[in-house]
């Protein structure tokens, strides 16, 4: 099969499909369409499949936001931290205050 979109995103994602696809022949010894053959699944094994991945694909946007969350945090203390660097003291009402 000869890839013909010039996208690098798209020929990325096949690339990654394609990778993915031989590593689930190595682990489960066949292809999908060798299982749908095989009789090995049927359309409710699919659809059983399909909820697993989204259930876990629900998961790992849950930690993703978390691990945002946690940088976005991290970067806004950096941030204050380098902008207060500079301030030695500030004299407020006739006070210093360090």
């Amino acid at each position: 099969m000869q890839i013909k979109t010039q996208d690098k995103i798209v020929q990325n994602v096949l690339r990654k499909m394609d990778e993915r696809s031989l590593i689930g022949q190595k682990k489960y010894g066949a292809t999908m369409m060798q299982e749908i053959e095989g009789q090995k699944k049927d359309l409710g094994r699919f659809i059983v499949d399909v909820q697993e991945e989204l259930m876990d694909a629900i998961l790992y946007l849950e930690s993703a936001r978390h691990c945002l969350r946690d940088e976005i945090e991290e970067a806004l203390l950096h941030q204050k931290w380098e902008d207060n660097e500079g301030i030695n003291n500030i004299d407020v009402y006739g006070e210093e205050i360090f």
